[in-house]
């Protein structure tokens, strides 16, 4: 670690903890050093967080193919030379696959990893240290352009264990997600010989999440603005020793590199190891006091310590008059609509970049675990994340938004098979996880689904190469239909061009961004390009009927508030009153309730 001298900086540490420039880890074959992780009883976060997670999938393979196939890559493991295993064939299913069987695959899946995945391919970063990501970038292949299926946790993990578009699985929202009788990707690895073992966040099915939560996406047609966020905040907690501040996510951890030491090692057959993490999502904040729901970045000196203070990025903001009315909407809600000093928004971030890399350093554990177990050249780790965080760019924390902060995801592949130091431009998305595992473990791949497997790109053989559904498409797709977001939301990313439409159309205005022109996505210019704009609504529209979907959410939406406010009885007006919206709506409460009434007595 090198330090500041001067008193400017001097001042700056005290504020912030201390300036921390990262150095840049020698580009060699060994692992980067682990931090201490000594365990804490102190836990600082709820259960009932629900927000990205960190994805790792591990997926050993024992060596069946012929050498001309062979892709041996640099093992950072000490014995150097050892032969590089290789996809194996499929067992049958029921059966145990033949060999010695450590065939294994590990999923990890996190929350954004920078407000979105960025940090994992920028070239030169200077803003945050982690060591293990760039381990994995300098052994494996990383997709610069990676995107999550739906900017929300549910619908977005759901899309990734379904292969399916969110508007196919209709997750509509965090308590609406995949019917949990939906195979899965592990269950049919677990059907063909796999051993399948899940740890800590799952989150991809119905029930979940607060009332709040819920009642919040289901009135988003309401005629109001209410405030259902506190306004986002930064917390330091211990000291520099403090390194397990997540605590539950380092419990999950361990207990992942437990049975990869304990039972990995010994099994006879191939094995797949998810492991999802809370990190690095924002914290829960009082929820009856100025600041309610989870608005609050915590983290200890230790991680904050790695943090370039002054590298951090100011986001541009447009003025609240010239915003769009999805995002005025959205920032509102989100309770970022009021004054912020640039101290202020550069702690925010600093404080993410921090709680990354506490996130960074669970991954280390799990690789240093196959390194130790003698497993990690044979097997391939995946690790990406169910959306991004905005870290207050175009003045919005959390996700829900189709800017590059909240709907890019990181997504790095390493292992056997997997061509090294590559980075992949194509656009790729989380529903292309499902085919992937499938190809890797040499599984049938169902004809049905919207994903592509990843494996040519893997491979670095994308020209050569053609899946037998056909070419990979040039575009994906993303959609949103929660909460904090008053209109069902559809982007197109296909070249440099983004394109974000609303509801049915018409209603609410476009959005197309310039990304090679304007990677900041601050000047809309759909007007100009009337000819893009039709090309790429035309080519949504042929993905998915999204005026007939936006309308069939609308239903949705009012016949869950419906039954909610039913089974209340007489207490639905105080219910409604105190959820996290309570400090805006208890000024006019007799407003809003019949701003819904209204709302309920619209025809369909």
């Amino acid at each position: 670690m090198v330090y500041s001298k001067d008193s400017l900086r001097e001042r700056k540490k005290n504020e912030i903890c201390q300036t921390y420039m990262a150095q840049q880890l020698l580009e060699t074959n060994s692992l980067p050093e682990r931090v201490k992780t000594p365990r804490s009883p102190q836990t600082h976060r709820s259960a009932d967080i629900s927000e990205p997670e960190l994805h790792f999938h591990l997926q050993r393979n024992e060596d069946t193919t012929s050498a001309h196939n062979r892709a041996p890559w640099k093992s950072p493991a000490p014995e150097r030379g050892a032969p590089a295993a290789r996809l194996r064939e499929r067992p049958s299913a029921g059966s145990h696959p033949r060999g010695d069987g450590h065939s294994g695959g590990r999923t990890r899946r996190t929350d954004p990893t920078q407000s979105d995945g960025r940090l994992t391919f920028y070239p030169g970063n200077q803003t945050v240290d982690l060591p293990f990501i760039n381990f994995m970038k300098r052994h494996g292949t990383v997709f610069l352009n990676a995107y999550t299926n739906s900017p929300i946790c549910c619908p977005s993990r759901a899309a990734m264990w379904s292969g399916l578009f969110t508007h196919l699985t209709e997750s509509w929202n965090n308590f609406k997600g995949l019917d949990p009788n939906y195979t899965t990707w592990m269950d049919l690895m677990e059907k063909y010989g796999y051993r399948t073992q899940k740890y800590g966040k799952l989150d991809y099915t119905s029930g979940h999440h607060s009332v709040s939560n819920r009642v919040e996406a289901w009135t988003r047609d309401v005629d109001f603005l209410l405030r259902q966020e506190g306004r986002p905040m930064v917390k330091l907690t211990g000291d520099r020793k403090r390194v397990r501040v997540m605590e539950a996510d380092w419990q999950n951890t361990d207990k992942a590199v437990h049975w990869i030491k304990k039972e990995a090692i010994n099994l006879t057959q191939p094995f797949v190891l998810y492991l999802g993490l809370n990190l690095p999502h924002p914290y829960p904040s009082p929820y009856m006091g100025e600041n309610f729901g989870s608005s609050t970045f915590l983290t200890s000196p230790y991680w904050l310590e790695k943090v370039a203070y002054e590298a951090i990025k100011i986001p541009k903001w447009s003025s609240l008059s010239e915003m769009h009315p999805v995002d005025y909407y959205s920032s509102y809600t989100k309770n970022c609509t009021g004054e912020f000093t640039k101290q202020e928004v550069r702690n925010i971030r600093a404080f993410y970049y921090a709680m990354c890399a506490e996130t960074d350093a669970m991954l280390g554990e799990i690789i240093s675990a196959l390194r130790d177990t003698g497993l990690l050249k044979k097997t391939i780790i995946i690790f990406t994340a169910d959306h991004g965080e905005l870290a207050m760019e175009h003045r919005q924390f959390y996700k829900m938004s189709m800017y590059e902060g909240s709907s890019h995801v990181p997504l790095l592949v390493m292992g056997p098979g997997v061509k090294e130091q590559q980075q992949v431009p194509n656009v790729v998305s989380l529903v292309d996880i499902y085919p992937t595992m499938l190809d890797i473990a040499r599984i049938p791949v169902p004809q049905n689904i919207s994903g592509y497997s990843l494996i040519p790109l893997l491979r670095g053989k994308a020209e050569n190469e053609v899946s037998p559904r056909g070419p990979r498409p040039s575009w994906v797709l993303s959609e949103f239909h929660g909460c904090n977001v008053n209109s069902s939301t559809y982007m197109l990313r296909t070249g440099k061009w983004k394109y974000i439409t609303y509801s049915d159309g018409h209603s609410v205005l476009p959005q197309l961004f310039d990304l090679s022109a304007d990677p900041d996505e601050l000047t809309n210019v759909a007007i100009k390009f009337p000819v893009i704009v039709h090309s790429l609504d035309k080519k949504l529209r042929s993905v998915v009927n999204y005026p007939k979907v936006s309308s069939s959410v609308q239903e949705y939406n009012k016949r869950q508030f419906i039954s909610w406010k039913q089974s209340l009885g007489q207490n639905y007006s105080n219910v409604i009153a105190n959820l996290r919206w309570h400090q805006d709506w208890l000024k006019e409460p007799k407003k809003y309730e019949n701003a819904i009434d209204k709302w309920l007595s619209r025809s369909k």
